[in-house]
């Protein structure tokens, strides 16, 4: 081969391996420049501060944009993730889950598929209470919420221990019915007339019929205990003060001078609005609270619409404090009703003093108001037989009249005496804890007449 020819074809080779080269280098330039430009785009809406770069400055800027491509995507990928976690989040937030625990646990529970039954509500939800005191059954239907269920068309089965059974109607459907008389032996009743509500417990109710009274708390009496609002109280709110029709007019409106006792009041929601520190910066010693009376016409046990304000008043003030009911009481059982109803009342408070059944008439036309000696004594028994059996000091409140000749006393020895005789002097002969000596004094706290006491015991 010739010089000359040998020349030409190293000239082509030369050129064939440059173009080898320029095609190989031009391929990658190319796949570079696609991707970072694809890559800065997806990037350009989050940072417009590193926007695409000019021609001439793209060859510098392209690893720049590759890695703002990258940090956007790390950055919607993060962002995908905090969105994630945040919905997690508010799911175990929602569910009340702990995502500390085992995300698995579900698989141990055979029940974790079933259905979810619909929660009842518990205003449709039935259950009787049924209580004896003496030959007699007591039955309330009572929600889910503790409430006596009025206004319905109830009716309830008592079946004997012999299979005999008989059905009573809840007549004025206050959600109560009173059976009586009884036979004394075990009964089973059962609720109906309950459309539209869900028997719990109030079907088959077992109960033993008592022969006698054994003087014990009724623990359901607090669903026959009415309020001022549900009542006529000028009806039934009427007692006479006996001891004021037997006044001499010699009595002291101001607290006596007897260094031996405690000096204190008995108030009602006759008084009204009470200051109960200034009573206690006046000097009282102690206060006996009216919690309650049983109603002179219908019967109805009615809580004093002041009873809790003042009880509260006054152990807040450092005073000493006792109970006392009104009674309208007929028989011994309607006497454990009243006491169970005063128990109830004062169970949450701190009772220095006794609880005591204040007898006296209510104005000749109460139901009480006729007793006999004989009947009257066994109900002022019951009632403080009842309190006593609870743990309590029982106690009688009477005119110095009432107690010589409505009461046989020597029966009612156990018990507190609280003498109501409104004279200089107590001319009373038998024993006596306590005397309240004028219902027209005056004490500092209180706007109206009040009524004054001494107590000869230390509580």
């Amino acid at each position: 081969m010739d010089s000359k020819l040998k020349r030409k074809v190293v000239a082509v080779a030369v050129v064939m391996v440059l173009l080898v080269v320029a095609t190989v280098f031009g391929a990658n330039y190319i796949k570079n420049g696609n991707v970072s430009q694809t890559m800065s785009g997806a990037v350009t809406g989050a940072d417009n501060s590193n926007p695409i770069s000019n021609g001439a400055d793209s060859g510098n800027n392209n690893p720049h944009q590759n890695t703002n491509g990258a940090n956007a995507g790390n950055a919607n990928l993060n962002q995908s993730t905090n969105e994630a976690n945040a919905g997690t989040n508010n799911f175990y937030v929602e569910h009340g889950l702990d995502p500390t625990k085992d995300p698995y646990a579900y698989r141990k529970d055979k029940d974790f598929f079933d259905p979810v039954a619909e929660e009842q509500d518990p205003g449709k939800e039935l259950t009787l209470l049924v209580s004896s005191v003496e030959k007699d059954l007591r039955v309330n239907v009572i929600d889910g919420l503790g409430r006596l269920v009025s206004g319905q068309d109830f009716s309830i089965k008592v079946k004997d221990s012999k299979g005999r059974s008989h059905n009573y109607k809840d007549g004025d459907k206050d959600g109560s019915v009173y059976i009586a008389p009884v036979e004394p032996g075990d009964y089973e009743l059962s609720l109906k007339g309950a459309d539209g509500y869900v028997l719990t417990d109030a079907s088959d109710v077992k109960i033993s019929v008592k022969e006698q009274l054994d003087y014990t708390i009724i623990d359901d009496i607090s669903f026959l205990i009415k309020s001022e609002d549900e009542i006529d109280a000028k009806a039934e709110d009427t007692a006479v003060n006996e001891a004021e029709q037997d006044s001499d007019g010699t009595e002291s409106n101001q607290r006596l001078d007897d260094e031996d006792a405690l000096f204190g009041i008995d108030v009602s929601k006759w008084n009204k609005e009470i200051d109960w520190q200034a009573v206690a910066d006046s000097g009282v010693d102690f206060a006996i609270i009216r919690c309650g009376y049983r109603g002179s016409s219908t019967g109805a046990l009615v809580e004093d619409p002041y009873f809790k304000k003042n009880i509260e008043g006054a152990e807040a003030a450092g005073i000493k404090v006792g109970i006392y009911f009104f009674t309208q009481a007929v028989n011994p059982v309607e006497a454990v009703e009243e006491a169970s109803m005063a128990l109830a009342l004062s169970k949450q408070y701190k009772l220095a003093l006794p609880i005591f059944i204040d007898t006296e008439g209510a104005g000749g036309n109460g139901r009480a108001d006729g007793l006999d000696v004989e009947t009257r004594t066994a109900v002022c028994d019951a009632f403080c037989k009842t309190i006593e059996n609870a743990g309590f000091n029982g106690g009688i409140y009477a005119s110095k009249h009432w107690l010589e000749h409505n009461l046989t006393m020597d029966d009612l020895s156990d018990y507190t005496v609280w003498l109501a005789q409104y004279s200089k002097k107590a001319t009373y002969e038998g024993e006596y804890a306590l005397w309240q000596y004028t219902s027209a004094g005056t004490v500092d706290g209180i706007e109206t007449r009040v009524d004054l006491n001494m107590c000869y015991m230390d509580y």
